[in-house]
């Protein structure tokens, strides 16, 4: 495990311990309930000027709703740990986990596929022709139009049938020859509709 950071290790807090020359309690007081206690107040202050606030604000003295709840609910947040991280991380991923999608592709992206969460995605049916780079011929079948390149001795052969005698359609059969010379290479072409055989 690599450490890059001592913060990571010591997660200390920041604490104030003194104002200029007014020194505060000894364990002086931490940044982030000040940050706690901040938020609050300005959330107190917005929210007393809504109506139904107001009148329940009218009750309590200005005291205990201007400091008191403010410094007694900062003080809670600050203690508070969920999971090892403090309230405000903690509120955000909850937040987030929330309102966020309740699916994920490989923990990062958000799925919003309407497709079941575990169905499969399989490609279509893929053609594969080999490029002759091997100098052999493979075993194929391929219905024209369409031209192919045959570098390699061979011989070719029309295929009877009943079709092919009646022209509808044509077969084309090419075996390769056990030739030591090399071939020069040959260009067939096919009309729609004919078939050609190797092997």
């Amino acid at each position: 495990m690599v450490i890059r950071s001592y913060r990571r290790v010591f997660d200390l807090e920041r604490r104030i311990y003194r104002i200029d020359r007014v020194r505060l309690n000894p364990g002086g007081i931490p940044v982030r309930g000040l940050a706690y206690f901040l938020s609050l107040l300005l959330t107190t202050l917005v929210a007393e000027r809504l109506p139904l606030v107001r009148l329940v604000g009218q009750v309590v003295p200005w005291y205990v709703r201007d400091l008191g709840f403010p410094l007694a609910l900062s003080s809670i947040l600050g203690v508070i740990r969920i999971e090892g991280r403090p309230f405000h991380l903690a509120a955000r991923s909850l937040l987030a986990c929330a309102v966020g999608p309740r699916r994920r592709i490989g923990l990062i992206r958000p799925c919003r596929s309407s497709r079941a969460p575990f169905s499969i995605w399989r490609p279509d049916r893929l053609v594969m022709v080999p490029d002759g780079s091997d100098s052999r011929m493979r075993s194929l079948s391929y219905r024209g139009p369409g031209a192919l390149f045959v570098a390699v001795a061979h011989e070719r052969r029309l295929r009877r049938g009943p079709l092919v005698a009646l022209r509808l359609r044509s077969e084309l059969a090419l075996r390769e020859l056990d030739v030591a010379r090399p071939a020069r290479g040959e260009i067939v072409v096919l009309d729609r509709g004919a078939r050609l055989r190797v092997g």
